[in-house]
């Protein structure tokens, strides 16, 4: 069993790890609307600096350069990019698969809520958690107001740090295979629900109405599924 002492040196590194990189997003994230807040006014004079949709289209994207979609496969490959450097501190902390998937939730947990904080430091946006931001474009554009992201970040750090806290005393969570594809089935729904508008907002359409009902059932069913596994372990003790 490893130490207490070393459980709080692993946290607090990935922490610190993820909040230090949350802030080298949001600087990427400053200096790309420095590039496209001037050439959007120029499709959409009306709309002030700080609104992001409509988005561009991949046609208006071409009619401003070359340069612009050869950014957009940069920037594609840059999301993907952030997602290894999340599973390699991850995967460097780890013993075992099971440590690196709480400690890459961890991770991913406090870095998406240390981007938007200093985005509010950096431009001040979002103006509220009811702002609509452009989540993720891998596969297809993912968007969704701010406190949904940020929903889904703290309930990842929840269930890490309770994941891992079991790993790291050996007494780590059973879960079964139907629980497991509970989780991923809830993840999935909740993706389904970022995504659910792609083909409108990728066109350069306004968004419509966000799936809640979509979302929470994804939330629900994936927190649910985690929680039981406690509970049933729990009970297992007492008999």
């Amino acid at each position: 069993m490893r130490s207490k002492s070393e459980f709080w040196r692993i946290v607090a590194g990935l922490v610190l790890f993820a909040v230090a990189f949350g802030y080298v997003e949001a600087a990427v994230v400053m200096y790309l609307r420095s590039i496209y807040v001037p050439l959007h006014a120029q499709f959409y004079p009306a709309l002030s600096a700080s609104e992001l949709f409509p988005l561009f289209s991949l046609d208006q994207l071409r009619s401003l350069g070359p340069e612009h979609t050869a950014r957009l496969n940069v920037e594609l490959g840059r999301e993907f990019a952030t997602l290894l450097m999340l599973s390699g501190v991850a995967l460097a902390t780890a013993r075992k698969p099971r440590e690196w998937i709480g400690a890459f939730l961890l991770c991913f947990g406090f870095w998406d809520i240390a981007f938007y904080l200093f985005l509010r430091l950096f431009l001040h946006w979002p103006a509220s958690l009811l702002t609509w931001d452009v989540l993720f474009l891998l596969p297809v554009p993912w968007v969704g107001p701010v406190i949904a992201p940020i929903l889904v970040s703290l309930s990842m750090i929840v269930a890490a740090l309770a994941w891992l806290w079991r790993e790291y005393s050996d007494k780590p969570f059973h879960l079964t295979r139907m629980r497991w594809g509970l989780i991923l089935l809830g993840g999935m729904t909740v993706f389904v629900a970022f995504i659910y508008d792609f083909p409108n907002t990728a066109s350069g359409g306004i968004p419509n109405a966000f799936r809640w009902d979509i979302f929470f059932v994804g939330e629900a069913i994936a927190l649910l599924a985690f929680a039981t596994a406690t509970s049933t372990e729990k009970s297992e003790r007492i008999k």
